[in-house]
C-alpha cells in the first residue's frame, strides 16, 4: 500500500482518521495512540510481513537504550557514552547487513579475486529512516532532550504512518508534544481541509508529473545503448525533474496526511532548484536530511570549529555519509563526494569574496545539481557515462523541417534525422520538462501555499480539480523513487 492507491486513498485513510478521533472523542486516550499504532504497522506490513517482526524489534532496542540514557542510574561498569556507542553500533550493524553486506562482498571479491556468494538480502522498507531517527532519538536521550518514556508513546514517534517510509526525518521532541496536545486529540476541520488541499498537491506531483517524467528517464538511463545531445539532456533532465516532483510530492502527501490527524511534520523542500550556490541548494533540499546530517554527523566531527582544512575534510565526510546512506553503490558514494567538493569550493570561494551575478549562479547550480543527478540514478557506472557522453559529445541530430530552414546549422556539426528517435515522442517530453521547469522554478511551492491557505470555494474547487486530475491519471501504481534508499 502506498500514498498513491486506491486501498490509501479510500480505505486505510479515511478508516484510520475516523477510528482514531472516534477513541479520542469517547476519552480513550490509550487506545486511540494503540489504534494509530496498529494502523501504521498494518500499513508498514502490506509490502511484506515477514519485516514487521524486525522494526519491532527495533524500536524495542532502542526504547531500552534510549530510556537507560535517560536517566543518571547507569552503572559504572558501563557508562552513558559506552551505552550510546552500543545503541548507534547496533543500529549500523542492523542497516549495514541488511543494506551494505553485497556491496561490501562485491568488493571484496573484486579485490581478492575471491568467489564469494551474495547474500542478496530485499531491503526491508524504510530501514534507513527509521534507523537514522532511532539514531537520532538516542543521541538526543543522551543529551537528556526527550522526555516521553512510554513505549506506546515511542511507538507512535517511530511508525507514525504519513513519515514511516521516506520521512520527513523527525526529532522526538518535536513530534510528541505535538500527540500529548489536547487540543490535537479533537477534529480540525481547518486542518483537514489544508491536509487534503496539500495531499492532493502531492498527489498530483507524483501522478501527473513525475510519473510522466519517469518513461524518458527510464528509457535513457536503463534501454537505450546510445544517446544524442538532445536524447541526453532530455534523460537527464526529466530525471532531475522527476526526482524533485516524485520525492517532494510523496512529503506533500506525508505532510497533508499528517495534518488530518493535527500533526505537524517538518518542512523537507523549499523549492530546491531555485537555489544559487550549493550550500543554498541543501539548506532547501531535504531539508530533514541535512539536519540530521549537520546535528548528527558533521558537529561532531568537529564541524567549523578546528580550523579550515578540518573543516574541508568533514564536509567532504559528511556528503560521502550521505551518500553511502542513499545507497550501496560507487555511483552514490560520488555522487556524495561530488557534492562535498563542491561545497568545499564554495567556501573557498565564499571565503575570498567573490561574488558572481545571480542568474549565472543558479544556472552553474542547477546544471552542477543536475549533471550530479545523472551518478545518482546510474544503476551502473556505465549508465552514467553514457548519459554525460552524450550530453556533452553525442551527435547532434534535429528535425529535417529544422535543418531545410536553417542550412547553416550543418556548419556546426547538426545532421538530419529524428532527432530523439530512442526516446520517443520527443515533443511531450520537452513539453513536460518546460512545466516542470517553470513550476520548480517560478511558481510558488506547496509549502508556501500552504502558508497562504484560506478555507473558501477556490481552494475548494482548486482541490477538487487537481484531485480529480490526479485520480484519472492514476492507472499504473508507482512506488516512490525514496523507497529504495
Amino acid at each position: 500500500m502506498i500514498f498513491n492507491s486506491y486501498e490509501f486513498i479510500f480505505l486505510f485513510l479515511p478508516i484510520s482518521f475516523f477510528v482514531y478521533f472516534y477513541l479520542n472523542n469517547k476519552r480513550l486516550t490509550q487506545a486511540s495512540k494503540g489504534w494509530l499504532v496498529f494502523s501504521s504497522l498494518f500499513f508498514y506490513s502490506w509490502w511484506n510481513i515477514i519485516y514487521l517482526p524486525l522494526i519491532l524489534s527495533s524500536m524495542l532496542f532502542n526504547f531500552v537504550i534510549g530510556t537507560s540514557l535517560s536517566k543518571n542510574n547507569i552503572t559504572q561498569k558501563i557508562s552513558k557514552q559506552q551505552l550510546l556507542g552500543i545503541g548507534i553500533i547496533g543500529n549500523l550493524l542492523l542497516l549495514g547487513y541488511f543494506k551494505y553486506s553485497d556491496f561490501f562482498i562485491s568488493n571484496v571479491n573484486y579485490l581478492s579475486n575471491s568467489n564469494i556468494l551474495l547474500l542478496e538480502l530485499a531491503l526491508p522498507l524504510a530501514i534507513s529512516f527509521f534507523t537514522f531517527q532511532q539514531i537520532a532519538y538516542l543521541v538526543d536521550s543522551y543529551r537528556v532532550e526527550t522526555k516521553e518514556y512510554d513505549f506506546l508513546n515511542y511507538a507512535v514517534f517511530v511508525t507514525f504512518f504519513p513519515q514511516l517510509i521516506a520521512g520527513p526525518i523527525v526529532h522526538h521532541k518535536e513530534m510528541m508534544p505535538q500527540f500529548a496536545n489536547a487540543k490535537n486529540k479533537i477534529k480540525n476541520y481547518r486542518n483537514i481541509a489544508l491536509g487534503l488541499f496539500i495531499f492532493s498537491i502531492g498527489l498530483f506531483k507524483k501522478v501527473v508529473i513525475a510519473d510522466n517524467l519517469a518513461l524518458w528517464a527510464n528509457t535513457g538511463f536503463d534501454i537505450v545503448d546510445t544517446l544524442t545531445v538532445f536524447e541526453a539532456w532530455i534523460t537527464s533532465l526529466s530525471y532531475t525533474f522527476q526526482l524533485y516532483f516524485d520525492f517532494s510530492g510523496y512529503t506533500d502527501m506525508a505532510i497533508g496526511a499528517a495534518l488530518l490527524f493535527n500533526i505537524k511534520l517538518p518542512i523537507n523542500f523549499n523549492s530546491p532548484y531555485k537555489a544559487t550556490n550549493i550550500q543554498d541548494f541543501w539548506r532547501r533540499w531535504h531539508i530533514t536530511l541535512s539536519r540530521f546530517l549537520k546535528d548528527y554527523v558533521y558537529i561532531p566531527l568537529g564541524g567549523n570549529k578546528k580550523g579550515k582544512f578540518r573543516t574541508y575534510n568533514n564536509l567532504m565526510a559528511t556528503f560521502i555519509i550521505g551518500g553511502l546512506w542513499h545507497g550501496a553503490g560507487w555511483t552514490f558514494i560520488f555522487w556524495g563526494f561530488l557534492h562535498g567538493i563542491a561545497l568545499v569550493i564554495h567556501r573557498v570561494w565564499s571565503s575570498v569574496g567573490f561574488k558572481l551575478n545571480s542568474i549565472i549562479a543558479w544556472f552553474i547550480t542547477f546544471n552542477f545539481i543536475n549533471i550530479s543527478w545523472v551518478f545518482f540514478r546510474a544503476k551502473e557506472w556505465e549508465d552514467a557515462i553514457k548519459v554525460l557522453k552524450g550530453m556533452f559529445s553525442g551527435d547532434m541530430i534535429i528535425s529535417h523541417s529544422w535543418i531545410d530552414k536553417f542550412e547553416f546549422l550543418k556548419e556546426f556539426g547538426f545532421t538530419a534525422g529524428f532527432w530523439s528517435y530512442n526516446l520517443g515522442n520527443g515533443e511531450k517530453a520537452i513539453y513536460f520538462i518546460f512545466v516542470s521547469f517553470i513550476i520548480a522554478i517560478f511558481l510558488k511551492n506547496s509549502m508556501k501555499l500552504k502558508d497562504n491557505f484560506k478555507t473558501n470555494y477556490i481552494s475548494f474547487l482548486f482541490t477538487s480539480l487537481i484531485f480529480v486530475v490526479a485520480l484519472s491519471n492514476l492507472t499504473t501504481i508507482t512506488e516512490f523513487l525514496y523507497f529504495n534508499f
